[in-house]
Order: structure tokens, then sequence, then C-alpha cells
């Protein structure tokens, strides 16, 4: 029997985390309910989840501080709630690491398909993948971008990066020297609900150019007023 997925929920309003709780709970996760910053951080550690669902208005140790801390130690996928709905709140959680950000009231059907969605993404069906020979993967001098396994291996060392810039890199990588609008690469990677809301691109390369340095034979180039390439050298 496959072992449940587990999903830490941090908010400290009861009845909402009761609802996400039940919600989760009838997809066959395991879940547990923390109501602050500290004990969301002493409860990742203990509790192990695949997936943390985390308020960024909590007592003490808000959201960002809690999300800004785990993703010191870990690329666990985070589904942030709020119920700012300033772009700044947002991109700030986005900058910070989170894989995806809701606004309250939010639909819980609609929160479980964004969880099983980065879900899958960051967990993949390795294996079967593997046996089909179905890898996906992009190399370059001292890169390697695999959408398989969900790594990242610069020079020769993995970088921990969360799904979306992993994909996104996966994507640009891809189709070096291409040329891709912000609006193309929210379709691609984030899908229809993130249509207009193009600083969310600006954030995630500005986040995969602090990890991956500009390399002689490559690199995640602006294109003013247009979008972003994977550029190439000629002896690639």
């Amino acid at each position: 029997m496959a072992e449940k997925q587990k999903a830490l929920i941090v908010d400290d309003d009861d009845n909402i985390a009761e609802l996400i709780s039940l919600y989760f709970n009838k997809e066959c996760f395991e879940t547990k309910i923390v109501h602050d910053g500290e004990a969301a951080i002493e409860e990742f550690e203990r509790f192990k989840p695949n997936i943390i669902i985390l308020d960024l208005m909590l007592p003490g140790v808000d959201g960002y501080q809690v999300c800004r801390e785990i993703r010191t130690k870990s690329s666990v996928p985070i589904i942030m709630l709020s119920a700012k709905g300033e772009v700044f709140d947002k991109v700030l959680g986005l900058e910070l690491g989170a894989d995806d950000y809701m606004e309250k009231p939010f639909d819980s059907k609609e929160l479980i398909a964004r969880a099983k969605a980065v879900l899958r993404r960051f967990q993949p069906n390795r294996s079967s993948k593997e046996e089909k020979g179905d890898i996906k993967k992009v190399e370059y001098p001292d890169l390697v971008v695999n959408q398989t396994n969900y790594s990242v291996i610069y020079y020769g060392k993995t970088v921990e990066m969360p799904p979306k810039e992993l994909e996104l890199l996966f994507f640009l990588a891809s189709s070096p020297n291409q040329v891709f609008t912000r609006e193309q690469l929210l379709d691609h990677i984030w899908g229809y609900e993130y249509i207009g809301d193009t600083r969310t691109v600006d954030v995630h390369i500005k986040r995969i150019r602090e990890k991956l340095k500009d390399h002689k034979s490559w690199r995640l180039a602006t294109v003013w007023g247009i979008g972003y390439k994977f550029e190439t050298t000629e002896q690639l």
C-alpha cells in the first residue's frame, strides 16, 4: 500500500484550518494543523510534510518568515494563503520561495487541485518514465536540468529549486535562443489563473539567476520589452 502523503496546514483560524484539513483528508492525505509560525517550523521537522498550506498573517513569526526559514533547508511545495490581495504581497511570497498563492476566501476544491498539481510536478512518477526511456533532460556545459526527477546539477553539485523555478528553467533551456514573452511563459508554466500577473515571471527569473550565474557558454538573458531567452554561444 502506498504511503499517505502529508499536508502541514498552518493557519491561526481554527475553522479555516479544519476545513482545509477535511478536504485533504477526503483526498487521503494525512494532515497536521498548527496555528502559529514557530510551531510550523518545529512541526515541519517532525512531521516531514509533502506539502505546506501556509497562511501569511500568523501571530509571532509570520508566514513570510516561515517560508524563508523552510526554504533554507527544503524545496517542499508551499502554497501561501492570504486575505491580502495586493500584488506586492503575492510577489514577496513568490520571491521567498512559495510555489503558489491563493487569496481568501478561496474555493477548497481549487486549493486541492492546485496542491495536487504542485505535487505532480514535485514528485513525478520517476520509475515509470525511466523504464520507458522518457526522461526529460537538457544538458549544457556545467549544467544538467532534469524534469523527470526534478533535479538541477550545476558544476557537479545539486542545486535546490522549487518546482516552478525548475520548470521555467527547463522550458527555456529546452528551446535555446528562442525568445518567449512573459505572457507565453505564464501560460506554459503557471496556466490561465496567472495570466496578467507578469511580475511572477520576473521574480522566478531573478531567483534562478541568484542560483545559476552566467556561464561562458549560456545564460538567462533578458530581451528588453519582450521577455526572456536561454542564450547559448555559437560553439554549442
